[in-house]
Order: C-alpha cells, then structure tokens, then sequence
C-alpha cells in the first residue's frame, strides 16, 4: 500500500484538513483518488469541482504524454522498486529541461494553453461517504476567496 503524507489544510490559510489524493477517471472513487461529478444538472460548485479537477487532470496526461514520447523507458511498464521509478522519472524531467533549454525553448512561451476549455461529461460517482466529503472540501474551497481563479465561471 502506497503511504501518502498525513492529512492538512489545503492552503497556507487556515482550513479543513484534507487528504492528498490522486485526481484520476475511470477509478473507483475513495479517500485518495478523486474524480469528477457526473450528470447534467450539477450545482456551479459541483460544476467548478469537476472543471478544475478535469484540468488538472489533463495538466497530468499532457505532461506524462511529452515524457513518454521523448523517453522510451515509459512506453512499457516499469519493472523497477518505486524509489528507483521516481529516479527515472526525475532523470527524465531534468533531461526534457536541459534538452528544451538547449535549443533555445522559452518556458515564458508556455505559460497560455489553449485547447483546455472544454470540460467533457463526468461520469457517475460511485464510492463512500468518505471519499464525497474530501470532494466537497475540495469544491469547498475552489468557491472560496483564496481558491478561486477569476477566469472559472467563464468556463463552466
């Protein structure tokens, strides 16, 4: 079993503690993999939820996608100790850097990403009153002052 850091709040302000937790689809839904809501009438907050989750979602497999199309080595399974995959991983990352950086990439350039704005149609939420709860603090707080991102009415 994976051992995930203890419980705390979700940002430098004082709040509910959370647990960490894994953003993923597809999965059953419990106190450390989260997803988004599924149906067509959802609240706006449970609609900010699934958007910012789906984003960070995204960020995920597009970041994981440029990897393993530069490093064969994540293109199959990684038969290695969990310490040695996070080597790789890190290996690989510094490396993409220092490839990008050679060639005269600018990472200013990447900080607009177009093509995120769709929020596709969740699924349905299967799963405890545990693994709710962790998804309402985190919509919770996405709805706060100090979680909102003035951009995400527009996009739900």
């Amino acid at each position: 079993m994976l051992e995930l850091p203890s419980e705390r709040p979700h940002s430098v302000t004082e709040g509910p503690n959370v647990p960490y937790f894994f953003v993923g689809d597809g999965f059953a839904l419990n106190r450390n993999i989260l997803r988004t809501f599924g149906g067509c009438n959802l609240s706006v907050k449970k609609r900010v939820y699934s958007y910012r989750l789906c984003r960070a979602r995204r960020y995920v497999e597009c970041a994981f996608g440029i990897l393993s199309n530069k490093w064969r080595v994540f293109q199959r399974p990684l038969n290695v100790s969990p310490d040695f995959a996070v080597d790789i991983v890190n290996a690989c990352v510094v490396l993409h850097n220092f490839v990008r950086e050679s060639i005269g990439y600018k990472f200013e350039d990447t900080l607009t990403v177009t093509g995120l704005e769709d929020v596709p149609d969740g699924q349905s939420v299967r799963g405890g009153l545990t693994a709710n709860s962790v998804g309402n603090k985190i919509a919770d707080y996405f709805l706060t002052d100090v979680g909102a991102a003035s951009w995400k009415m527009s996009k739900i």
